[in-house]
């Protein structure tokens, strides 16, 4: 069973967690799900997988059904050549969600799966009663442009079969640069936990696939500021937390863009990587909004 100590984790589910593959909208989604009561929806971003949530998982799982999928092209899902724009993969999570027979869930989502997560609440808002937001902007959203000025964001351009062939063999190196540049202390990111993903990145595929889901910001930011014209801002309880040497409060200033009712969190003592930097102050706030009515 996993343990927190010390900021560190090891990265297994509870033994009552069981494993899926569920074949849905052309990808097969590796899936965790365990415990019972109202479900929760956890996903990960870039860098990481669904096992970044291992101590997120074990503490929900008490009283909440917890589904934990790896996203499309990353971690053990499927590397599907196409789909990675945030719209389709908010269909992955449906698809997730039908195969095991859930109609509502809370979503609690980092980096990527911020995006991911939106795209689906803003489509199912009868399926989503409370979105947690952790430390990501959403493409189109609010001040999304003058964020892409950000210089440590090189990243978001950098993909193609020549950026494909400079990182294969070389994803630990490649990976590195985020956990360091985006961590308030980098040694919280232990080496355990690189060297675990640094194996799901090198497996076949799955650099590509990550550079697919950052090539798609341009589509998912016109697919958002559709959204927003179409079916207004979300209105479902949203906790919009930023690292406090990350975005802080600016996640709340940039989902008041996108959504009503709108709550300020602010993970202490932590860069980017809350689950890794400062993992129970992230499930304490996480669950206490889960719990609010």
């Amino acid at each position: 069973m996993n343990t927190i100590r010390d900021g560190t984790q090891e990265l297994i589910f509870p033994a009552s967690f069981r494993v899926q593959a569920i074949e849905t909208n052309g990808a097969t989604i590796h899936v965790r799900a365990g415990g019972n009561g109202p479900a929760v929806v956890l996903l990960h971003g870039y860098g990481e997988t669904g096992d970044m949530w291992v101590p997120m998982a074990e503490d929900l799982a008490r009283d909440h059904t917890v589904v934990v999928p790896d996203l499309r092209g990353l971690g053990l899902s499927s590397k599907p050549a196409t789909g990675f724009d945030k719209k389709t993969q908010a269909g992955d999570v449906a698809g997730v969600l039908d195969a095991l027979r859930i109609n509502r869930a809370a979503l609690v989502t980092h980096d990527i799966g911020n995006m991911v997560g939106y795209a689906f609440a803003v489509q199912h808002p009868e399926r989503t009663t409370r979105f947690v937001l952790i430390d990501a902007p959403l493409p189109g959203v609010g001040p999304w442009e003058e964020i892409l000025k950000n210089p440590l964001l090189w990243h978001f351009r950098f993909g193609g079969p020549d950026m494909e062939r400079l990182v294969a063999g070389r994803e630990r190196i490649y990976l590195d640069r985020f956990w360091n540049e985006f961590s308030a202390t980098p040694s919280r990111f232990t080496e355990a936990s690189r060297e675990h993903y640094a194996k799901l990145y090198a497996l076949p595929g799955a650099m590509h696939s990550g550079f697919a889901q950052f090539a798609a910001f341009d589509q998912d930011a016109r697919d958002n500021q559709a959204f927003i014209a179409a079916k207004g801002i979300l209105g479902m309880p949203v906790l919009a937390i930023g690292g406090e040497k990350s975005f802080g409060p600016m996640m709340a200033t940039i989902m008041r863009f996108a959504a009503s009712d709108v709550t300020e969190g602010v993970i202490p003592d932590s860069g980017h990587w809350i689950m890794e930097e400062n993992p129970k102050a992230t499930i304490a706030i996480v669950r206490a909004f889960l719990s609010s009515k």
